[in-house]
């Protein structure tokens, strides 16, 4: 299935500090980001998924792979302190100012996620109507507030949040999100950071599939799930 009128947007910085050039590090033989080139393909054309790369390294394994990149992102949104939105922003004024296209709405997804799938993706994009800000993947957060501690004036563990409840079972579910997949409706982008969003909703993805790779371990633990 095709999803229309939505732009994918892949961001792909050069530089990283805990891991140089992360995103087109090998998994089982394979640049990581060729994994999420291969999600978008599955439910949109090649013409309306765009990596947004300040690298000309990057640039040069995407097009390997058969992907053509519309423009080298701006110096200043290659940067450690360069946001998120304002790369989705700088895409979206490209594809209407340069390419007389307008979406309404756009589809984030990080190359950090190798174990996301097409599936996923539309799965995500059913939960989606437009009165939404955004549709978001998500785990379930093991850092349960009632299951965490603090510590007091005089150094003893305290319970983060009291509750009454006994059992664990019992204990209300939390959910964090996993960088895969970000469905966002444009006008809001335009409007508002993305932490400000009121109207979203989310869609549940295992721990096995929420995998981010930011170091070499996360490399080793998606290649033994890919395998």
């Amino acid at each position: 299935m095709q999803i229309g009128d939505t732009l994918f947007i892949i961001p792909a910085r050069g530089g990283s500090k805990g891991l140089p050039y992360k995103n087109i590090l090998p998994i089982k033989g394979k640049p990581m980001i060729c994994y999420t080139i291969d999600a978008a393909r599955g439910v949109s054309n090649d013409e309306n998924i765009c990596v947004s790369t300040d690298d000309l390294n990057i640039k040069k394994v995407v097009e390997e792979y058969g992907l053509g990149i519309p423009f080298i992102r701006p110096p200043e949104l290659g940067t450690d302190s360069a946001g998120s939105r304002e790369v989705l922003l700088h895409a979206i004024e490209y594809f209407k100012e340069k390419l007389n296209k307008v979406f309404s709405k756009i589809c984030l997804l990080q190359p950090t996620s190798p174990l996301r799938t097409a599936k996923n993706i539309l799965e995500a994009y059913q939960l989606w109507n437009d009165d939404l800000d955004m549709v978001v993947s998500v785990k379930e957060s093991k850092a349960n507030p009632y299951t965490l501690y603090t510590e007091d004036a005089q150094g003893y563990l305290v319970k983060h949040k009291e509750s009454r409840i006994t059992r664990r079972q019992e204990l209300p579910k939390y959910w964090q999100y996993n960088g895969a997949i970000y469905f966002i409706k444009t006008q809001s982008l335009q409007h508002m950071a993305i932490g400000k969003f009121r109207k979203v909703v989310k869609y549940v993805m295992s721990a096995q599939d929420s995998i981010d790779v930011d170091n070499e371990f996360d490399i080793q633990v998606a290649e033994i799930f890919l395998r």
